[in-house]
């Protein structure tokens, strides 16, 4: 079996060792770490910077932070967690680790365009530091509304190259993972026999390829705006903002798909691992999944409730939005359906994928009152809205990344972490999530509007109680990488399927070799059948 330090220390087919044979390699499990690391040193920046907002937001009045580094304080916890963690987090880490093992390809089709896409992801991540130190740091949000973000004083420019750049490293792996599924799945292995996180990264690359430039092309005419006061968006130019909002939207609403479809492909590898299970309704899994990408492209109009569109655009784009919810419930359902009957094994990586069937249920539900129009009038821009967005995308993608780390940590790292330790942070982050975010449905409802840096009398309790769990979250999230990292130490090396696994992941050691296979791997009929692991494990209790 090999160890974690022969992974480390395994050399690239190259004449170069050490950090350079990192920092040039065309490996994509290397690749994958690097954006690991990388990925993780921006998601700690950015909860530190959501967790001083949360501070400054306990009390009424100026408590840590004036307005203007509230505002920029905002904007960079938005850029870095959207642009930086939510998007590129499952699919750059998992997806460039394990896509290739789960279809018994030896590597990705394009090794040198994996490893341009990490570089331009690091350069799009200067840039966003860049912002912070020349001109002062942006103001606007993350989604850089015009007409303010075409005329601030402050760094937007710097920050939406940034966005741009980090767009185009997108696309790339998005191109790169559609082109390795077509072109090197092992002999043998058909579209129904592909794994499900296979399946969410192929609809996910999909989404990424069509709808990014979209936004590239929006934040490049809004620096041509700033540079060259050419009037494209600006009303005191003759710009139209509507235009805007429409451009960023077709973009951004499909992005929330890039975020969430990933995470969806880590539950549905899950839920059947741990339930000794096939997965309920394989098919329409993978055709939700399709589904969610084409016509969650068609929705993005809700957004634009209160900003004067037509009552027939209003009509059709709620309609829509109900609609798309459609194949979310039926993953949901299937997710449950598994469960069902099932000889559940607990382990850290269900209890957070239980975790996040429950929380994304509520985002997604509460998301069902953004697409009535009467009810969206009402909720728009208030705390409601903050509480759904995370709800999704923290409660969704975030603990489905939490659920990944502690399901793929052994066969990435070759080492076996602390469950009691990891079942004690699932509880804490878990809990101090809810009294998080909670709190801003109610905030929202009784009309505390979004992005303020002060508030009146009334809204102080509960953003005092939302304080508090920001803390207690922020503590869980810490003792749960203190655990996984500290396995470092453990001398006992994780077996190659440690969970009764069945894709091809779990056919190789941990950590997986350089070429990934030693002979041609053995193609199974999917879904799998989990009678030999009951058998396995049934005797090994009885034993």
């Amino acid at each position: 079996m090999q160890t974690t330090e022969s992974f480390f220390e395994t050399p690239s087919p190259s004449r170069f060792s050490g950090i350079a044979s990192w920092l040039i390699t065309t490996d994509h499990k290397r690749i994958g770490l690097l954006y690991f690391f990388v990925v993780l040193v921006w998601f700690f920046i950015a909860m530190l910077i959501g967790l001083a907002m949360r501070t400054e937001l306990m009390f009424a009045g100026r408590t840590i932070m004036g307005p203007q580094t509230y505002n920029a304080a905002f904007t960079l916890h938005g850029v870095i967690m959207i642009f930086l963690f939510i998007i590129p987090a499952i699919p750059a880490i998992f997806g460039n680790f394990l896509l290739p093992i789960q279809i018994g390809a030896s590597d990705v089709f394009f090794p040198k365009l994996n490893l341009l896409s990490f570089y331009l992801y690091v350069i799009g991540s200067i840039f966003a530091i860049m912002s912070l130190f020349r001109g002062g740091p942006p103001d606007t949000g993350w989604t850089f509304y015009v007409p303010f973000s075409a005329v601030t004083r402050t760094n937007v420019s710097t920050t939406l190259s940034a966005a741009v750049i980090l767009g185009f490293s997108s696309m790339l792996t998005g191109l790169n993972f559609i082109t390795t599924i077509h072109r090197m799945r092992v002999k043998g292995m058909g579209w129904l026999q592909i794994p499900l996180f296979t399946w969410s990264l192929y609809a996910t690359a999909w989404v990424q390829l069509l709808a990014t430039p979209v936004l590239a092309i929006t934040l490049i005419l809004v620096i041509f705006e700033r540079v060259f006061s050419i009037g494209l968006f600006d009303p005191a130019r003759g710009g139209d903002p509507l235009l805007y909002q429409h451009m960023f939207w077709m973009y951004s609403h499909p992005a929330v798909y890039i975020m969430i479809l990933p995470g969806m492909g880590v539950v549905s590898e899950i839920i059947p691992v741990f339930c000794r299970k096939p997965i309920f309704g394989y098919k329409a899994i993978l055709a939700s999944s399709m589904v969610i990408a084409v016509a969650g492209s068609l929705v993005w109009a809700h957004h634009m409730f209160t900003s004067g569109i037509s009552d027939v655009a209003i009509l059709v784009f709620s309609l829509l939005t109900f609609i798309v919810a459609i194949p979310s419930a039926i993953k949901v359902f299937n997710w449950v359906a598994t469960m069902y009957k099932g000889s559940i094994q607990m382990s850290p990586a269900l209890l957070f994928t239980l975790c996040f069937i429950f929380l994304f249920s509520v985002g997604g539900l509460t998301g069902l009152l953004q697409g009535a129009a009467g009810a969206n009038i009402h909720i728009h821009d208030t705390y409601f809205i903050v509480g759904h967005f995370h709800f999704v995308m923290f409660g969704g993608t975030g603990f489905a990344f939490f659920a990944a780390l502690h399901f793929w940590w052994p066969k990435i790292f070759g080492r076996m972490y602390d469950f009691k330790k990891a079942y004690i942070a699932a509880v804490f982050i878990t809990v101090g999530f809810f009294i998080h975010f909670f709190p801003m449905f109610v905030l929202g409802m009784m009309g505390m509007p979004r992005r303020y840096y002060d508030y009146v009398p009334k809204f102080e309790p509960l953003n005092m109680i939302a304080g508090f769990g920001a803390y207690i979250l922020v503590a869980g999230i810490i003792l749960m990488f203190v655990n996984l990292f500290l396995s470092f130490r453990n001398q006992r090396s994780a077996a190659d399927d440690p969970w009764g696994g069945t894709t091809l992941e779990w056919s190789v050691p941990s950590p997986p070799p350089l070429h990934n296979f030693i002979e041609t791997p053995k193609i199974m009929t999917y879904p799998y059948d989990f009678s030999s692991v009951i058998h396995k494990y049934r005797k090994e209790s009885s034993s």
